[in-house]
């Protein structure tokens, strides 16, 4: 899999010091990155501008990265948006089965607990690799039943 067209992303004031780190790293990886915020480490409130991001990525039929200070938190919120598989990733492995496994379409990072040089690495991972679907699939399906 190449990297992908476009990307979302959507923080809290926790996760603004990275967000704007990985603008920068896709953007020199030729994406056309989507921020909706936020835009200073001001202290707000992460469930709105996280719906906000995860409704440009269904719009946009992309992928999205949410932050802030854990990731614990802003993924909460993004998996309640129908249509958002969002993964926290704190490791090679997670980064990796979210997308594998899970066919996750947005990645959870904590801005305060992810060193930038790793959240890179993380994003790569998680952009890279392909949804092996067979066994996967079913369960991914059985995530949008109510």
């Amino acid at each position: 899999m190449s990297y992908p067209e476009r990307i979302v992303l959507a923080t809290d004031h926790g996760g603004y010091k990275v967000k704007e780190h990985l603008k920068k790293y896709l953007i020199s990886k030729g994406v056309d990155v989507i921020d909706v915020g936020t835009f200073s480490e001001e202290s707000i409130d992460y469930p709105a501008i996280i719906r906000k991001g995860c409704s440009a990525v269904l719009e946009q039929e992309c992928f999205g990265i949410v932050l802030g200070g854990s990731g614990n938190g802003e993924a909460m919120a993004a998996n309640k948006v129908k249509g958002i598989r969002c993964a926290l990733c704190y490791s090679k492995e997670t980064a990796e089965l979210a997308r594998s496994h899970n066919n996750a379409n947005v990645m959870s990072l904590g801005g305060r607990l992810t060193k930038p040089k790793l959240a890179e690495k993380l994003i790569d991972i998680f952009l890279e690799t392909e949804f092996e679907g067979g066994r996967h699939e079913r369960r991914v399906n059985d995530l949008e039943h109510k």
